[in-house]
């Protein structure tokens, strides 16, 4: 398997509860909650942690897109991050929001960035505190680069990736066959066709947690891509509906096995299903 880097590790990318909470108050980390549900963050957080709202802060108003990089710099520095500090994201459900937001910090070039393995639910079962206090850090002037297309995929990519490249759909059966268009607990639109890109593989992308919502093993994470279907000599781009489960999807992948050639295709399903003159197809996956 090609690795991005020899001496990469999960420490890299990673860090428990117990490292969390015996940093709660290191100068130089920041650590902040992204969650699906924006008002989680209200009934209880980590102590001392930011909320970065993606619906509110991390999407442009106007066009269908993210933040640009003003944008971007503008919310960091209200947030009161700063380009040298350490940021440590988590979320509920998994992580998916927060790893939704940590390949926003890369795409925009902050490197020192981390997940908390598990996120809220792990610190929840662990039984640490939980704050309802504001927190109001003092602004900085942040500066970001250019996004990083070497994360990003785009439609015409995609279309060109099919039978070529690994294209990974890391949403529910359901959706991946075409009964659903979106998650079952979710309003069934954002697409006009249901189905997936032809020469996808389905690896959903809860798979890839424990019970306890921290990541699976290495070895856990390999077998399962390779039962799967993927072809680790070939470049990889992951999708699902908006793009944040597969950011997940990207995070395992890229972060933790370290595939060199891995783009998270955020326009997704949403995008590509209501595309005219592509290809689409439904059922179970083609073997």
């Amino acid at each position: 398997m090609k690795k991005v880097s020899a001496a990469m590790s999960r420490e890299d990318v990673l860090v428990t509860t117990d490292w969390a909470e015996e940093n709660l108050n290191t100068p130089g980390i920041v650590f902040a909650e992204v969650d699906e549900d924006t008002t989680a963050y209200d009934g209880g957080h980590i102590p001392g942690a930011v909320k970065i709202d993606w619906k509110a802060e991390l999407q442009d108003p106007v066009r269908r897109d993210f933040v640009d990089c003003e944008g971007f710099e503008k919310l960091m520095s209200e947030k009161g991050i700063g380009n040298d500090d350490l940021v440590i994201l988590y979320g509920g459900n998994n992580n998916w929001f927060a790893a939704y937001a940590y390949w926003y910090f890369k795409l925009y070039g902050h490197n020192a960035v981390k997940l908390l393995d598990g996120g809220r639910k792990k610190w929840e079962l662990d039984g640490r505190p939980l704050s309802t206090d504001p927190v109001n850090r003092e602004r900085t002037d942040y500066k970001a680069k250019e996004q990083d297309h070497s994360l990003r995929a785009f439609r015409d990519e995609v279309v060109e990736a099919i039978n070529q490249k690994n294209l990974v759909d890391v949403r529910s059966p359901d959706e991946f066959t075409g009964k659903l268009l979106a998650p079952a607990h979710l309003p069934q639109e954002g697409a006009l066709r249901g189905g997936h890109i032809p020469s996808a593989i389905n690896v959903p992308w809860s798979k890839t947690a424990n019970e306890d919502g921290t990541f699976k093993s290495d070895e856990e994470l390999e077998q399962l891509y390779k039962d799967a279907g993927l072809d680790t000599s070939k470049p990889t781009i992951a999708y699902c509906r908006i793009g944040e489960r597969s950011s997940h999807t990207w995070f395992a992948l890229r972060e933790l096995l370290g595939l060199q050639d891995v783009k998270n295709y955020d326009g997704s399903w949403s995008e590509y299903g209501s595309l005219v003159g592509v290809p689409v197809e439904t059922g179970e996956q083609k073997r």
